[in-house]
């Protein structure tokens, strides 16, 4: 007996972790815990933590701050884990058709075109042009853990089109990110990458079960990867497209709670370890912010509608069952949560702390605002005028009705 009251106690605990909704809410608490520590008290310490130089007795080449290791080491292992998602879904999922996978494409493409438009824009003629592809980010995460705390209000089918958006999102961010984002190539060591890629691959052809030789592999591909000149978590992608996708669901399942509680609060608290300036009032309106505000909060909704219409109206796809063009721009604000991968490319595409800082402050700005706008844009749709219906009985007398 007292062994169910324990179960029937913990069991909305464990629910409420399972639940996509409680990834969003943690991270959210994160930041919100490492804006406050960076700010108040020794915040100067809780930042320095972060940034912390470390020296290196033996002859390697490695991140040099606890800061470095989370966006190399651990965000390889997050890549792995969205790479081993995108692979899924593009074989057997919602992205394995092109009636299937037309649509979010489209509408992905739209979320990262014109977001970096905008961004372009304001910043074309300043040395920040080079943070265009900030705002053309979307949050797997967090998008999908605000969209199920909307409820019902956003249909099923709009959360899949929005997980398959992110995943192109994310998958257009690691082609940017390799592209755009890296260091002058030092072919020595993209060399090495590729022998030692192969020899994963050659391990797969002899059908070799994962172990540790798939383990040391793996670390020596980040290794070679990160000294090559290359974004490090590029590596986790490479594998992810590596590992066959018979496998994928049990490696999804290990990895799930160590990126999802684990790799990912560790990334928002040590990012968001930023000084709000006194002024912030003025450093929000500088071409930073705005091209990266304006991006994500107007700018992604937009691309995705536009883009989306296009596609439906060339009749070329169709939208989620059960939805209208309405709810689809709803989506569409929901997917201007940027903040895990526009922060990470912040951290790429800005080498100034201050002007990390206010894009990272501008960041979690559009993700407040996006929330918000897309709460009240669904709860204005689901308010509609309810008329009383009335339906004919059998009447005793010719003029009765029934009130339903």
């Amino acid at each position: 007996m007292i062994q169910g009251l324990i179960k029937k106690a913990i069991s909305p605990i464990t629910y409420f972790i399972s639940d996509s909704r409680f990834t969003g809410v943690l991270l959210l608490t994160c930041t919100i815990i490492s804006i406050f520590f960076s700010n108040y008290g020794n915040g100067a310490l809780y930042r320095g933590f972060w940034n912390y130089d470390i020296h290196y007795s033996l002859p390697v080449h490695l991140p040099h701050s606890p800061l470095k290791w989370i966006n190399d080491l651990l965000m390889a292992i997050f890549f792995l884990f969205a790479g081993m998602e995108i692979k899924r879904e593009l074989i057997e999922g919602e992205l394995s058709t092109f009636k299937r996978a037309v649509l979010p494409f489209a509408a992905a493409l739209g979320g990262m075109i014109v977001p970096a438009l905008i961004y372009s824009s304001f910043n074309i003629a300043t040395p920040f042009a080079h943070g265009w592809a900030i705002p053309s980010a979307t949050d797997i995460a967090f998008s999908l853990g605000i969209a199920s705390l909307f409820g019902k209000r956003v249909p099923a089918s709009l959360k899949i089109f929005l997980m398959a958006l992110a995943i192109i999102d994310d998958l257009g961010a690691i082609i940017i990110i390799a592209l755009f984002y890296g260091e002058p190539i030092k072919w020595q060591f993209l060399a090495m990458a590729g022998v030692l890629y192969g020899l994963f691959w050659l391990c797969n052809y002899f059908k070799m079960k994962p172990g540790i030789i798939h383990i040391i592999l793996s670390l020596l591909l980040w290794y070679a990867v990160f000294n090559s000149g290359i974004e490090a978590s590029i590596s986790g992608v490479l594998i992810a497209f590596a590992i066959p996708v018979h496998s994928i669901p049990k490696f999804e399942k290990a990895l799930h709670n160590v990126v999802n509680f684990f790799i990912m609060p560790l990334f928002a608290l040590a990012n968001t370890a930023i000084m709000i300036p006194p002024d912030i009032a003025n450093s929000l309106k500088d071409s930073v912010s705005l091209g990266i505000m304006i991006g994500l909060v107007i700018g992604k909704p937009v691309g995705i509608f536009i883009f989306s219409k296009a596609m439906i109206s060339l009749r070329l796809a169709k939208l989620p069952t059960n939805t209208n063009l309405k709810q689809l721009l709803g989506v569409g604000s929901l997917a201007g949560i940027g903040f895990t991968m526009s922060i990470f490319t912040t951290t790429l595409a800005f080498h100034d702390e201050a002007f990390r800082d206010i894009a990272k402050i501008s960041i979690m700005g559009s993700l407040v605002c996006s929330m918000f706008l897309s709460w009240i844009y669904f709860l204005m749709l689901e308010k509609k005028i309810k008329r009383p219906v009335y339906k004919k009985t059998e009447p005793s007398f010719p003029t009765e009705f029934a009130l339903n």
